[in-house]
């Protein structure tokens, strides 16, 4: 046994000395990218504490709540659960090819018996010829044969098939490890998203609160004023109308916040009946996030790294196709004894050993491995521009959120103003319809005016929160290249 396994090892070790990886080796598709994002003109530029954190990014909003739920998405999210599993099964897929590097050695044990029978007969000379008599007479004979060794088969890996399998397998894992990452960022990014909505309707709720109960003292005013004689009744009804629909819309506001909530508790792994959320206030402020430059985008982006590993293993079974095209080498032995009893086996006279290569071509296939090249190569064609697309996407997204940041931010400004002056401008109306200068009606329209720039203003402080979160998810969130 001992001179098969030093056989196959300088058989092994020679072959490995002259053996090469056929096909091409990979190299990173190459992209032409601008010094600098074209939106970023005129953004502004960010400070020290607005510096985006490599990992835990949701912490540039100082929010504890958030913080909290984002914290539960690698612990509950099913959806990246089931992204993590696909990593472990990556993983698995890599030790299975890692382990035609090595033979595969078998036991083998067995015991069989055979019986084998013949017939004859009785032959009985008689009159007028010879007769037979009788035909009865079997005879039969046992053998016992016990087999016990071992086997071995190792596939030489001359021409890089296993490495070239092994490469892409490996290059696989890592395109399931930044498939993770992308799941597990588009989470987080979804569960801020929706967070930041309905803080958004918690502050739309007390916007209504506060406008219901300005237009039932107004309401209280003009009927005072209609039972002393010095406001139709007209007003009055005027006066409750408006309130009934700013009540309408008070009562509607819970929905969308239901709605919202259920969405959180199902992103952190919660069933909606058993997940709750207090109101609080909105945040008036939005961090802003400095976007770098176009080059760290293929950094910092799980999803165009997964598309780039994806290239390097579209690379590697190029190679895996080739090497059909040359003859395998396998080095196989077995060492057996076999003998009619188990007690006096093991012995020399019982052995039976053999050891030696076996090399193997293909002569004719019809175009079968040409066609395997060919499909090899055209999957990895698509694979590199998948890669380019990834990359072309990034910089379009991020170059969107700086215009809608900027843009949202200079409408930010206005809104406010428009809020202040509406609130003013409802005060002094309110105050001229006491004094009889002006009609109820330019009251309502002081009061509707108010409650539309303060929903517009709320609204313009939502969507550049979102937009926040989304610039940083567009630059890779807290991610980066292994």
């Amino acid at each position: 046994m001992m001179r098969i396994v030093r056989g196959m090892l300088v058989a092994t070790s020679f072959a490995l000395l002259t053996a090469c990886a056929v096909g091409p080796n990979y190299k990173r598709p190459t992209m032409d990218l601008s010094a600098a994002y074209k939106e970023q003109d005129g953004w502004k530029p960010s400070e020290p504490n607005d510096a985006l954190d490599r990992g835990k990014w949701w912490e540039i909003y100082h929010d504890e709540v958030l913080n909290g739920l984002e914290e539960q998405i690698n612990i509950s999210n099913q959806t990246v659960l089931a992204a993590a599993a696909n990593v472990e099964e990556a993983r698995a897929v890599v030790r299975q090819a890692q382990a035609g590097f090595w033979p595969q050695v078998n036991l083998n044990a067995s015991r069989t018996r055979t019986v084998q029978g013949s017939a004859g007969g009785s032959i009985v000379s008689g009159t007028g010829g010879t007769t037979v008599i009788s035909s009865t007479a079997t005879k039969s004979t046992t053998s016992t044969i016990t087999q016990l060794g071992v086997s071995g088969d190792w596939e030489i890996d001359l021409w890089g098939r296993i490495r070239r399998q092994t490469e892409g397998d490996r290059a696989s894992l890592q395109a399931s490890e930044a498939a993770l990452a992308s799941a597990r960022l588009a989470a987080q990014a979804e569960l801020a998203t929706d967070y930041f909505e309905l803080r958004a309707q918690d502050q739309l709720q007390i916007i209504l609160n506060d406008i219901v109960a300005a237009e039932q003292q107004s309401l209280k005013i003009t009927e005072n004023r209609y039972r002393v004689g010095v406001a139709a009744k007209a007003d009055v009804v005027s006066a409750q109308t408006q309130l009934l629909s700013s009540q309408a819309q008070q009562a509607n506001a819970p929905l969308q916040r239901g709605l919202l909530e259920h969405a959180i508790a199902v992103l952190v792994g919660q069933q909606p009946a058993n997940f709750s959320l207090s109101s609080a206030t909105m945040r008036n402020d939005v961090p802003t996030v400095p976007a770098g430059l176009p080059s760290t985008l293929l950094e910092r982006r799980p999803d165009v790294a997964e598309a780039e590993r994806q290239v390097a293993a579209s690379n590697a079974q190029i190679g895996v196709a080739i090497s059909a095209f040359f003859p395998t080498l396998d080095i196989t032995g077995s060492d057996d004894y076999r003998g009619n009893t188990i007690s006096h086996l093991i012995r020399s006279a019982n052995r039976v050993w053999s050891f030696g290569p076996s090399l193997a071509l293909t002569v004719f296939d019809a175009g079968l491995r040409r066609a395997q090249v060919a499909q090899a190569r055209a999957a990895h064609e698509a694979t590199v521009d998948n890669y380019r697309q990834a990359v072309l996407t990034g910089l379009q997204q991020v170059e969107d959120q700086l215009t809608t940041l900027r843009v949202l931010e200079q409408s930010a400004v206005i809104e406010d103003a428009a809020v202040k002056a509406a609130r003013e401008a409802e005060t002094l109306t309110l105050n001229q319809y006491k004094a009889g200068t002006v009609p109820y009606s330019s009251v309502i329209t002081a009061q509707t005016t108010r409650l539309n720039a303060e929903e517009s203003a709320l609204n313009v402080l939502s969507s550049r929160l979102q937009a926040s979160v989304a610039m940083v998810k567009a630059l890779g969130g807290g991610w980066h290249y292994p």
